[in-house]
């Protein structure tokens, strides 16, 4: 049993050591990046162009299409696939004596970049995105500029790819002008906008749709919902609300605009049918509708059927079956069971009378 366990832990510790090792020789190893479809040269350390090297990736021979020459290898037309630890061993005594991380990847394209006030008067928000990968870490350079001045710009904790700036004022007329440039080893972009504080307001959707039906009210919907919990003040600020509705049986869309207020009261809703509703918010006075909100399900109220009582009472049923006779009060003869009915009257036998009149004349015989 000592065995086993020492002989587990070795193999523990050895793998530990080679991890270590594979791990140690690629953070020891250059970095080389590349374009996408074009020749490679990685040249082995400071060794002599005419020097003898073989050449291994991640630990095996080199089968991409390639050539050598000297201390030099060329990998021809690479792409992805070409990625990987490149290993560089100078011959005849098999010294390593360089390695090579190559990544393969292409230099960034203008970038799509986009900027929303959803927390007006605060401040706003602009975000960006690649529309090509370029399969190589890129970094993103982002500046912010009003009235020519530089404004601080912060990076957002959770999304890589979003920045958040304060107003410098309320209701300015001078506009704002954001650069974002990508950046990376093969090349970079850039992409410049320029805005008015009135065009990029959005509120968030409403928060906490409701709908319910109306007792007794087949035709009526009443919808509730509270304000975006990212607008800073509401009441110094108001929101306008649009609310859509439709059954599920249909297509087309019914909308009202309401100015100033979280409820609504459906009055045309088809009864027993299934209605599917949401709103939208929007400043009073500048910006852009929200986003719907998140979509919810409602029938307006059902009256359940009531169970209407028979004017006409039944008769009760008559026994058809007769009930048994009561046995009878007085016992019966041996051989017939006491309670025995009786179908009729049993007379004396002409023996029996024969007896009786014997004993009469022999006690008037006696006397």
């Amino acid at each position: 049993m000592a065995n086993t366990v020492t002989l587990l832990c070795c193999v523990v510790l050895a793998a530990v050591v080679v991890a270590y090792a594979q791990r140690r020789n690629q953070t020891g190893a250059s970095i080389q990046y590349e374009r996408m479809d074009g020749d490679v040269t990685m040249q082995c350390g400071s060794l002599d162009s005419d020097a003898s090297v073989t050449w291994k990736v991640n630990g095996t021979d080199v089968k991409a299409h390639h050539r050598e020459e000297g201390s030099r290898l060329i990998l021809m037309e690479v792409d992805l696939s070409n990625n990987g630890l490149y290993s560089c061993f100078q011959n005849p005594n098999g010294e390593r004596r360089d390695q090579i991380n190559l990544r393969i990847g292409t230099s960034p394209r203008e970038p799509t970049v986009t900027c929303r006030s959803n927390t007006y008067p605060k401040g706003f928000y602009c975000s960006w995105h690649l529309q090509h990968p370029t399969s190589i870490p890129t970094d993103f350079d982002v500046t912010v500029l009003h009235n020519q001045e530089s404004l601080e710009v912060t990076r957002d904790v959770v999304h890589k790819n979003r920045c958040h700036v304060l107003f410098p004022e309320v209701f300015s007329s001078y506009p704002y002008r954001v650069n974002v440039t990508a950046v990376n080893a093969l090349g970079k972009a850039s992409t410049t906008i320029t805005f008015e504080e009135i065009n990029i307001v959005k509120p968030d959707p409403p928060e906490r749709v409701v709908a319910t039906p109306i007792p007794s009210n087949v035709r009526r919907l009443e919808v509730t919902w509270n304000s975006p919990s990212t607008w800073p003040d509401v009441e110094i600020f108001p929101l306008k609300y649009f609310l859509r509705y439709r059954p599920l049986i249909r297509d087309q869309w019914e909308h009202v605009e309401l100015t100033d207020s979280t409820a609504h009261t459906i009055t045309d809703a088809y009864a027993g049918k299934e209605y599917i509703i949401q709103v939208a918010a929007k400043d009073m006075e500048i910006g852009t509708w929200s986003d719907w909100s998140v979509a919810v399900h409602a029938t307006p109220w059902m009256d359940k059927p009531q169970q209407i009582p028979s004017t006409t009472e039944q008769e009760p049923l008559l026994e058809t079956t007769p009930s048994p006779a009561p046995p009878s009060a007085e016992p019966h003869r041996a051989g017939v069971p006491v309670g025995r009915a009786s179908s009729s009257r049993h007379l004396p036998s002409p023996l029996l009378w024969s007896s009786c009149l014997l004993q009469g004349a022999l006690t008037l015989a006696l006397i």
